[in-house]
């Protein structure tokens, strides 16, 4: 696992390659991993962080679609980092069904295929489902309840079939790390309230 000041070398480096606000929602996921996982008492905080830095490093390679987990997936693999490229596929998928993807399919049909395969035989860890979350709970200046993160994304992309059960499946993972941190995970994370009653449009 890279050591934080390794996975901060790794963000800027991709952000000098492809600028955008992805890289304050790497920094706001990370953070609020490392929150979440200092609560639990049983998850190691510098893990959770530097997964939540490294999520979406895919985008490294520009502005693409679902093909940026396969970036981040085959760029970790080539330096060694293989539960950081694990990372890297399952933080779309609350639900293990590739076609559950929000964006553009923007990959091979043999990365669907490989995509389809790991899932089905992945079996998520808490740092998995942790990441998961909260990447659908962060903004670039703190988090916001994930309902609104989640009807965002629908105003933004419509309302596929799965989206009903893509929900249920993000309520389920918070109401998990509720029960672990023995709190609402809310009251863990910076800017809730405010980032939440700003206006979506």
């Amino acid at each position: 696992m890279l050591k934080i000041t390794e996975a901060h070398e790794e963000l800027e480096k991709a952000v000098s390659l492809c600028p955008g606000p992805w890289e304050q929602h790497s920094r706001s996921v990370a953070k609020n991993a490392m929150l979440i996982a200092d609560k639990t008492k049983r998850m190691d905080r510098e893990q959770a962080y530097v997964m939540g830095l490294m999520h979406d490093i895919g985008r490294r390679a520009g502005v693409k679609g679902i093909l940026h987990i396969f970036d981040g997936y085959d760029y970790m693999m080539r330096i060694g980092q293989e539960e950081l490229a694990h990372i890297c596929l399952t933080h779309s998928f609350p639900i293990k069904d590739v076609k559950t993807y929000i964006g553009e399919y923007d990959c091979t049909s043999a990365q669907m295929q490989f995509l389809e395969n790991f899932l089905e035989h992945k079996e998520y860890t808490d740092y998995d489902l942790l990441i998961q979350l909260c990447d659908a709970v962060s903004l670039p200046n703190g988090a916001c309840i994930m309902e609104k993160r989640l009807v965002d994304v629908a105003l933004r992309h419509g309302l596929p079939d799965f989206t009903i059960d893509k929900w249920k499946a993000f309520m389920t993972i918070k109401k998990y790390f509720d029960e672990l941190c023995d709190c609402n995970i809310y009251t863990l994370l910076p800017n809730v309230l405010e980032n939440s009653s700003a206006d979506l449009i």
